[in-house]
């Protein structure tokens, strides 16, 4: 039956004590020692991936980078639920999730740092490239999702969206589409209370996750840095959609730690204050505190997790380096699946145009530039 819990579900407090929820805990009941550090692994390293990016863009590697610091349970949480023939949608930020999927981390900067279309083939990990258009997934998703029903498989399909795209009207679209037609859709909002410098009260007056309740879809609130609460929630979630019960909506309440972009500066409308709150409330320490409290810590547990970021960094950080400069005219590649008179015209021009003198066009010559140094 339609409806949304009034508090968002917790299992880990930020001290990283057990919350008592039985419904909820059942969810996880197969999550052990193993399966917990394997969890706070995730979030090391997506986290690491996400500073090494951040990096490459203030140094002039990147053209942009969508920082994902503070929003690590959210993903990896949902991440985990999945199965591998479930199919994610995402937005611009979900490089954690993408993490998951087994997205190699070397190609996770290809797009970002502007040598190709996109960073990794989609239908090898069942994931969609970063999506700039804000919005536009929900609909994607949701029509996979039921074209994926009409053809009997009985997978998951999620869609990541922030909280600032809940309100463009193609998320109200395939709310009402997914409704309607019972579509085996999971809407993920990742609400991280800045859609870039609106507040999430510009966005909506009451909880977001109403707005499917709105529509007839059953909702839920999660705690969106208790990693265990989001792999629960997103379980039972994912389970529906499976099974034909129809589509579901979950609304993750957790924080963007950085900027929006590379290019923004969230101190011009957010005080210290407020991220300083959201710091003691860090995912990541509080998986850590939840191993402590269960002797579950060590040390050289703690190494190896460590030796993994840093491999994974390094990864990132060297293919990005290395990625050659594609040919210009490969920019009119994979834009239509079929020939296409207009492409055609216009790759021709821009042929041509490469090949003339400077002189003759009255164009500037490019000035040479140094090795390994990017224009």
């Amino acid at each position: 039956m339609p409806g949304t819990t009034e508090y968002p579900v917790q299992l880990i407090q930020p001290d990283g004590a057990r919350v008592h929820n039985p419904e909820y805990q059942a969810l996880v009941a197969d999550i052990g020692p193993d399966e917990l550090w394997q969890l706070y692994e995730d979030l090391v390293v997506s986290r690491r991936i996400d500073a090494e990016a951040v990096a490459l863009a203030r140094q002039g590697q990147l053209g942009l980078w969508a920082p994902l610091q503070g929003q690590e349970a959210a993903q990896i949480g949902s991440a985990h639920a999945l199965r591998p023939d479930d199919y994610v949608f995402t937005s611009y930020r979900e490089t954690a999730v993408a993490y998951c999927r087994g997205v190699d981390p070397g190609a996770l900067t290809a797009m970002w740092r502007g040598v190709a279309h996109s960073s990794w083939d989609p239908d090898e990990f069942n994931i969609t490239n970063p999506a700039i258009v804000v919005g536009a997934q929900g609909l994607h998703a949701t029509g996979y999702a039921y074209a994926a029903h009409l053809d009997g498989a009985e997978i998951a399909t999620i869609a990541y969206f922030g909280d600032g795209a809940t309100s463009q009207g193609d998320i109200a679209e395939a709310l009402t589409f997914a409704s309607t037609w019972s579509a085996p859709v999971v809407f993920f909002c990742q609400n991280n209370h800045w859609a870039i410098s609106e507040p999430v009260q510009l966005q909506s007056a009451t909880p977001i996750a109403q707005r499917a309740v709105g529509h007839g879809i059953p909702a839920c609130r999660v705690d969106g840095n208790d990693v265990l609460a989001v792999l629960a929630v997103t379980r039972r979630a994912a389970g529906r959609a499976r099974g034909g019960g129809g589509p579901s909506f979950i609304e993750a309440i957790t924080y963007r730690m950085g900027p929006h972009t590379t290019a923004d500066d969230p101190t011009r409308y957010r005080t210290s204050a407020e991220t300083e709150e959201w710091a003691r409330r860090d995912p990541i320490l509080r998986m850590r505190r939840l191993l402590e409290r269960e002797d579950l810590f060590d040390a050289d547990a703690q190494r190896r997790v460590d030796e993994r970021a840093d491999e994974v960094a390094h990864r990132v950080r060297s293919a990005t380096l290395a990625m050659p400069d594609p040919d210009p005219l490969e920019l009119f590649e994979h834009v239509y699946a079929t020939p296409h008179s207009v492409i055609d015209a216009q790759r021709r021009d821009y042929a041509d145009y490469l090949a003339a003198d400077p002189a003759d066009t009255g164009d500037i010559a490019p000035i040479p530039r140094e090795e390994g140094v990017r224009s």
